[in-house]
């Protein structure tokens, strides 16, 4: 039997991706318009422009004029704002890590669906009227995270952080144990701030007779200009050393602590809120004991502005990047990476046939081989761009410059020494 005479109404692809690529086709195509929206303060001709010339690249490298490429050029703008907008994000991940220490607790934003930062408050525009993208900005250092755990360990030895109280209470002889919770929680001092929160004790103890009463005399060092031990004033040819105040203060603070620490009778130790005096508390001892105490609260118990505010990567205010300030580097990176993309997409398509059946034979497809190219493309280009960066961080060019200006100084160390005569 004779084969039929196939007539079909084209001997062509129905879809087959042009050689050239439209700007004004661009906007429509795409499906987030981060760049090609006009009303986006992102907006920017520079990408319709780059989204177009895409085309033709991809129909060069893919072979189009060999071979019909079954894409359309809005697969490729779609690829090409992919691209861009994973350019900016493996940017803005590198700018978070070198920034976050001290942004910790500055202004965040808000962000809409597309990632793009909605600027208002001190956010809002820059002098000339531009908006501000805090991903081009270089941060300043002010050792943030640092301050806080500062201001933490502050509070633990007596620091402003929290507020501190003190309470005092009666000792009675031969009683050697006292109920801190309840002398502190019937106090009508504390019944507003206290009641049944927990306390936290720093610091027990009894007052005695300042220093100076003892360390100066009578007349709490009036007249005294010497050292304190070689006064020199006693004879007609004396000699007055002046000390600064510092010095005498510095001399007083050690004998305080030497009263604490050798003259003190009482130690204590604290058991289910229960303060525990020893030695037992005779007639004749101190009748009046202090406790200094502050009250825990939550985490986010602050008075500190920057609780609120930036607390990870993810609240910082960084947007898209603006496309007029990716370079070079960026751009040859982003139309890569926008190629292996329509690798993928062009494997895809092909991977839904197997095999075309012709008359006598049947032409086979690479879409598989496609697909597992792309991806190992997109995956080389992310680690080469994630492996740059991380040479780049703000602590990595630091120790550049410390090597420049180690080596800097051994070339100079080699340098002879001219000796001038005049």
């Amino acid at each position: 039997m004779a084969l039929p005479i196939l007539t079909p109404k084209s001997t062509l692809s129905a879809v087959i991706l042009s050689s050239t690529g439209s700007i004004a086709a661009v906007n429509s195509a795409v499906p987030y318009k981060v760049y090609s929206d006009p009303t986006s303060y992102l907006y920017d001709g520079n990408f319709l422009t780059g989204a177009a010339l895409q085309v033709p690249y991809v129909y060069k490298k893919l072979g189009g004029d060999v071979l019909d490429i079954e894409l359309t050029p809005g697969n490729v703008y779609t690829a090409y704002e992919e691209a861009v907008l994973e350019y900016s994000y493996l940017i803005n991940i590198h700018q978070a890590s070198n920034m976050l220490a001290s942004t910790l607790g500055n202004t965040t934003g808000s962000f809409d669906d597309k990632g793009n930062l909605v600027l208002s408050g001190s956010l809002l525009y820059e002098k000339d009227g531009k908006p501000k993208h805090i991903a081009l900005k270089y941060p300043k250092f002010d050792y943030g995270t640092i301050r806080r755990a500062a201001k933490g360990v502050s509070d633990e030895i007596g620091g402003m952080e929290s507020t501190q109280f003190s309470a005092s209470m009666n000792i009675q002889p031969k009683q050697q144990d006292y109920d801190l919770q309840k002398i502190v929680s019937t106090s009508k001092a504390f019944s507003g701030s206290v009641g049944s929160k927990k306390i936290l004790v720093k610091k027990v103890y009894y007052k005695t007779p300042h220093a100076m009463w003892r360390f100066y005399g009578y007349y709490g060092g009036l007249n005294v200009v010497g050292n304190l031990h070689n006064y020199g004033q006693f004879s007609d040819d004396s000699t007055f050393q002046l000390v600064p105040v510092w010095h005498n203060k510095a001399q007083a603070i050690a004998f305080e602590d030497a009263i604490y620490t050798r003259m003190s009778h009482f130690s204590y130790e604290l058991k289910n809120n229960k303060l525990r005096l020893y030695p037992i508390p005779q007639v004749g001892m101190p009748t009046k004991m202090w406790i200094e105490f502050s009250i825990p609260g939550d985490a986010w118990d602050d008075d500190d502005i920057k609780v609120d505010g930036v607390n990870n990567m993810n609240t910082l205010p960084v947007g898209n990047l603006p496309f007029n300030s990716i370079n070079s580097i960026g751009k040859q990176w982003i139309r890569r990476f926008a190629l292996s993309l329509c690798k993928e997409m062009l494997g895809q398509v092909r991977s839904k046939f197997g095999a075309v059946p012709i008359p006598g034979e049947s032409l086979q497809l690479n879409g598989s081989a496609l697909i597992t190219e792309g991806k190992e493309e997109q995956d080389k280009l992310r680690e080469e761009l994630k492996t740059t960066l991380a040479e780049l961080t703000y602590a990595k060019l630091a120790e550049t410059d410390a090597t420049i200006l180690e080596n800097a100084q051994k070339a100079l160390d080699t340098v002879p020494n001219y000796i001038f005569v005049g």
